[in-house]
């Protein structure tokens, strides 16, 4: 019997240094020992001349990454072991940051769902190549939690609204919208990534091996809801947002049945999960990424003495009732405070960089 592989594995091949998230069964879902591991690998390739680049792709299966191990985290929160639990956010944000920062090209091959803690491995990087099957969402909201590795840094950065779109209704971009909404740099057929992770590790320019397996991106489904989206998520509250939208669905054919879909998930969210969602979305045009990360510590550190995000693990993942009971159950129930306590400083525990 063959002994069990890694998590994550390593490999130097040509040039290239290549990372594999490797937990198939469980959706290649980022734990604390990955994060660990990754950044010693990522601090020892920066400084290795004979690593050129860095290729980061995951084994087949639906997900390229479907987020951090959600579940061992709720595990530990209601077991009182808080201080671990905001272990992994601390770690997991260096390691978000030493991305952000990286000296060598880092090309992430994304081929199913990358979602919450696989974009924060992904979207940091020089360049993100969806394939077929590439799927992008922050879905946070829907389990009482809000979007994070650095998502307070990118989301307002997508073109429009759609940064906000994605953090209040988790909806999920396709190849095309991805590019579009520039979270995916370029588009390759699933059936080429072997062959693409091949070329780059050969020492020809990053940018020209990219080019030269790219295909067209695909027409953008969101593309034609566009003027609605910049026009609804433009507002500065959940419920002016929802006004917008309930108003879109007077109108007649596919707008008036994308602003109800659109209304209706993110009625579904928790109402603190989104106020917050919105706050740091906005707050983050103004910050540069290091302070990004420490709100989001700010965040999270206040989250995990919650009660929301256990609620919504507990309705999504451990009991699959679907039936999440949210607590403040209305929007109307969260006040301005309520919303600015999560950004409030840490004192002595806030996070900053090794």
């Amino acid at each position: 019997m063959n002994p069990p592989q890694p998590d994550i594995l390593f490999e130097r091949r040509g040039v290239a240094g290549i990372v594999t998230l490797n937990r198939p069964r469980a959706l290649n879902a980022v734990t604390h020992e990955m994060v660990r591991a990754l950044k010693v690998q990522l601090d020892a390739w920066a400084r290795a001349p004979a690593i050129e680049r860095i290729v980061l792709t995951a084994a087949a299966g639906r997900a390229f990454c479907a987020g951090g191990d959600i579940r061992a985290l709720y595990d530990l929160g209601t077991a009182g072991r808080y201080a671990q639990m905001l272990s992994f956010y601390r770690e997991e944000y260096v390691l978000n940051t030493l991305m952000k920062r990286y000296p060598k090209p880092y090309v992430s091959l994304i081929d199913g769902f990358c979602m919450g803690g696989g974009v924060g491995l992904s979207i940091h990087g020089t360049y993100r190549v969806a394939g077929d099957r590439f799927q992008f969402a922050m879905p946070e909201a829907g389990i009482g939690f809000f979007p994070d590795v650095g998502a307070t840094w990118f989301l307002p950065r997508l073109p429009g609204q759609l940064g906000t779109y994605c953090a209040l209704t988790g909806g999920r971009l396709g190849p095309a919208d991805g590019i579009a909404a520039t979270v995916a740099t370029h588009r390759v057929p699933s059936e080429r990534f072997g062959a693409l992770a091949g070329a780059l590790a050969e020492p020809a320019p990053v940018d020209a091996i990219l080019a030269a397996f790219a295909a067209p991106r695909g027409e953008p489904v969101l593309e034609e809801h566009r003027a609605l989206i910049d026009r609804a998520f433009r507002h500065e509250r959940v419920e002016d947002i929802l006004s917008a939208l309930d108003a879109a669905t007077a109108e007649r054919g596919r707008e008036a049945s994308f602003a109800a879909e659109t209304a209706a998930a993110i009625r579904a969210k928790s109402p603190t999960a989104l106020k917050v969602a919105l706050a740091q979305v906005r707050a983050g045009t103004g910050l540069s990424f290091e302070a990004c990360m420490q709100t989001e510590f700010r965040i999270v550190s206040r989250m995990v003495h919650g009660r929301d995000f256990y609620e919504g693990v507990r309705a999504l993942i451990v009991d699959k009732d679907n039936a999440p009971r949210w607590r403040p159950g209305a929007l109307a129930d969260v006040t301005d405070a309520d919303v600015a306590r999560y950004f409030a400083p840490l004192g002595d525990d806030e996070w900053r960089l090794p």
